[in-house]
């Protein structure tokens, strides 16, 4: 009877050993992060619509290394590197999640699929009805972007990756995910994992934000509620014009517009089961899918890259600004108005539909259960959309 070696069955843990330090270190690592996020995503803590498919797809994947030959480690998820047309085909019949990986997530589809859920649940007329106030907002949450850009570029990145991590001050992940692949696609898995996980932490952290920055006598201003006369007929003039002037500036971005415009057309035309499509199946199972595409992306080798670190901090210090930035602007709102205007509104211009809309809203009822911002905070929120997706195009249009 032939001697058996354990490490010859369990692959896994043979990989595991075989492996550098350096990457069986980063292995253990990133199973115990893709673990804490499912528990944490679970529990409500982080967004779980993204939290637990990537969790699950981080712990399983840097447990799930083989050996592809006899030199050779890697796993049978996914290959994001492979470009060869002979060895796409293989690995198109091998690789459990490539299929899904190379038509709707590596040519930037899923973000657009993501777009038209996210338009179906989007109400224009929150931006209707205090356009300016929700521009202006919008415009100050850009700060992140904006200033983020040159630091990044001081740090070493190129034009094109400072452009595409600086995105993620926007709070737009769909967008992230397009930017990067067109100007860093050599790092467009890592910015685009660096995206949905700090747009998730903005669940979290933001309230803090809020806290530290917007004392409580300002949190509890009640602000004027009118009631809105705006048409169906309106908001789909409004949808589809602003979709073809943004299409006609930004082209390059043109697939963006239109997927999150058509969703909003959708819905103001009443067609029920479009809007059930769009809003239900296309939207969350873009969504699971792509947390679960994004964590499978997270195998220690990937992720081990030299630039990562300072993606993270980049990517951080871009929200961090952005909330800043957004909170300035509410403040810029209230004394506009002489007290009139709750400057929690703000953080809802970093757009991240409808997450920090929900998180202003929260904030301000922990102070006064009679105050409703959630309609300004979502007029905000959708320009901030429009805006992170000028400045995208705008980045494309200047370093592709």
């Amino acid at each position: 009877m032939p001697q058996l070696d354990i490490l010859q069955i369990f692959q896994g843990i043979a990989t595991m050993v075989g492996a550098e330090p350096l990457i069986t270190i980063g292995r253990i690592l990133l199973i115990a992060i893709g673990i804490a996020f499912v528990f944490l995503g679970a529990k409500g803590i982080l967004e779980g619509l993204i939290m637990i498919p990537m969790g699950v797809g981080m712990a399983a994947v840097n447990a799930g290394v083989l050996y592809l030959s006899a030199t050779t480690m890697g796993t049978i998820f996914v290959d994001p590197m492979v470009s060869d047309p002979v060895k796409l085909i293989e690995v198109l019949q091998i690789n459990f999640l490539q299929p899904i990986y190379t038509f709707t997530f590596s040519n930037g589809l899923i973000a657009c699929l993501v777009f038209m859920g996210i338009g179906a649940i989007t109400e224009v007329e929150y931006v209707m009805m205090a356009p300016f106030k929700s521009m202006t907002i919008a415009m100050f949450a850009e700060l992140g972007t904006l200033v983020t850009f040159p630091i990044a570029v001081f740090a070493g990145l190129n034009f094109q990756e400072a452009a595409s991590i600086s995105v993620v001050g926007g709070a737009d992940a769909p967008m992230v995910l397009f930017t990067s692949l067109i100007l860093a696609n050599n790092l467009f898995v890592p910015i685009t994992v660096v995206a949905y996980l700090y747009l998730s932490l903005t669940y979290g952290g933001y309230p803090y934000l809020i806290r530290l920055l917007v004392p409580r006598r300002f949190r509890g201003i009640k602000m004027e509620m009118k009631k809105s006369n705006i048409t169906a007929g309106e908001k789909i003039t409004f949808a589809i014009i602003t979709c073809t002037i943004l299409c006609l500036l930004f082209p390059v971005a043109a697939p963006l517009f239109m997927s999150f415009f058509i969703g909003v057309i959708v819905k103001e035309a009443g067609i029920t089961r479009m809007v059930e499509f769009l809003e239900g199946p296309l939207l969350y199972g873009s969504t699971f899918f792509l947390g679960l595409l994004l964590g499978v992306l997270c195998e220690a080798n990937t992720i081990l890259n030299s630039k990562v670190f300072i993606l993270l901090i980049l990517g951080m210090l871009s929200l961090l600004l952005s909330g800043i930035g957004g909170i300035i602007g509410g403040y810029v709102m209230y004394f506009i108005t002489k007290g009139k205007f709750n400057p929690v509104v703000g953080i809802a211009g970093v757009s991240c539909i409808p997450t920090t809309a929900k998180v202003a809203q929260k904030e301000v009822f922990k102070v006064n259960r009679q105050a409703m911002i959630l309609p300004y905070a979502m007029g905000a929120s959708v320009s901030g959309v429009i805006t992170s997706a000028v400045i995208a195009a705008i980045f494309i249009t200047l370093f592709r």
